[in-house]
């Protein structure tokens, strides 16, 4: 059975914390996202699992569905400072919800954090399934969004190439 789970990971030259502050922030979803997508956001940004907060989004960079301008609500799934967040889709146009998340995973690791991150839609909703092609987020997407953020919390730090690179 092929997965239904995208993961990837980076060494990022920046303390957990500084990455978990944008990964909370409503503005720091817009400011790292590599998908086009996210247009900007409204809201105070995450303490716990349970909230939420207001995305704007514009499908046409995909140009998948017909959705043209649209807002989501990004609700938390879970929260856990400096370490893990998660979070799910929710919109007025989509019901039952799809069942999707994103997440991240933050561990210390030599020469910064080890910064996964991943996109899981094996709990989509049954009605969807076969409706609308999954993954909607690619793996390289997951991948520039990374480096976007280590460009965002650790600007002007340069990469060590090594051989193998």
């Amino acid at each position: 059975m092929p997965s239904e789970r995208l993961e990837v990971d980076r060494i990022i030259p920046a303390e957990p914390h500084a990455i978990f502050e944008v990964l909370r922030s409503p503005q720091g979803h817009v400011s790292i996202d590599s998908s086009g997508m996210l247009m900007c956001a409204e809201g105070d940004p995450a303490t716990k699992a349970g909230d939420t907060f207001l995305v704007h989004m514009d499908r046409d960079s995909l140009r998948d569905f017909p959705l043209d301008l649209y807002d989501v609500t990004v609700s938390f799934t879970k929260f856990e400072p400096d370490r893990a967040i998660e979070w799910t889709i929710l919109t007025d146009f989509l019901n039952p919800p799809l069942g999707h998340v994103y997440g991240y995973e933050l561990e210390s690791a030599e020469g910064g954090t080890r910064v996964t991150s991943y996109y899981d839609w094996s709990a989509l909703d049954e009605a969807y399934r076969g409706r609308i092609g999954f993954p909607i987020i690619s793996e390289n997407a997951l991948r520039a969004t990374l480096g976007i953020l280590a460009r965002t919390v650790a600007p002007g730090v340069p990469r060590q190439v090594t051989a193998g690179d």
